[in-house]
């Protein structure tokens, strides 16, 4: 059987999509943006890149071109495919923003329902869903509670953790819940029995990932 290798470039659109202001991204356009900025010389790093975006093999790719179909965006490069490129624009039926939407849509498999978020608020779970977790998953409790980034909720409460043994719950603009915990403190397997757990308590909200965080 055949194989394929699929690269994706995450974050890196050519355009909005039809519901891009319902999600706060009206006139999203990742590379536009980059090569504009670029161009006007707003990307420069000392000792790091200067000048216009050089991206020579994605062009020859089709990336340019790709971009003008999408978005009537010129680069005014002129940069010749080779021959056994293709290139083309398309833009996502799933619903929501959710990161795994587009990854299964792109093989394939369209997510045609909403997936449930939580809101950026402190806390961000529901009061039932968080005395569950600590019920059902034996924990002292929960840290976090909120939206945030996993290395800086990490940095800010993983001393707390390891004092109290109670996992940092976190998560984000995606349907996600995220559960950090020291790897030798806390412990791995366990880590991964509470994800399991979690799993089944989110699934009636439609919560598309629960994600272990072991950290050390």
């Amino acid at each position: 059987m055949a194989r394929a290798f699929l690269f994706v470039l995450d974050s890196f659109g050519i355009g909005g999509a039809a519901d891009a202001e319902r999600y706060g991204d009206a006139g999203a356009d990742t590379f536009g943006h980059i090569f504009k900025a670029c161009a006007e010389g707003r990307a420069d790093r000392e000792g790091l890149r200067k000048g216009p975006l050089a991206v020579p093999n994605m062009m020859s790719l089709g990336l340019g071109r790709a971009a003008q179909t999408a978005t009537e965006f010129r680069t005014g490069i002129d940069a010749p495919l080779i021959a056994s490129a293709f290139h083309g624009a398309a833009q996502e039926v799933s619903s929501g923003k959710d990161t795994p939407s587009g990854h299964w849509e792109i093989a394939g498999l369209p997510v045609r329902f909403d997936w449930g978020y939580f809101p950026d608020t402190v806390p961000a779970f529901p009061a039932e869903l968080t005395e569950a977790i600590i019920r059902e998953g034996k924990v002292p409790g929960i840290l976090g509670n909120c939206h945030a980034p996993g290395t800086e909720i990490i940095e800010r409460l993983g001393e707390e953790h390891i004092r109290t043994g109670k996992p940092i719950c976190y998560t984000s603009v995606d349907s996600v819940l995220q559960i950090a915990a020291h790897e030798t403190h806390f412990g791995l397997e366990r880590l991964y029995e509470l994800c399991l757990t979690v799993r089944r308590l989110v699934d009636r909200l439609k919560i598309g990932r629960v994600i272990a965080r072991p950290f050390v």
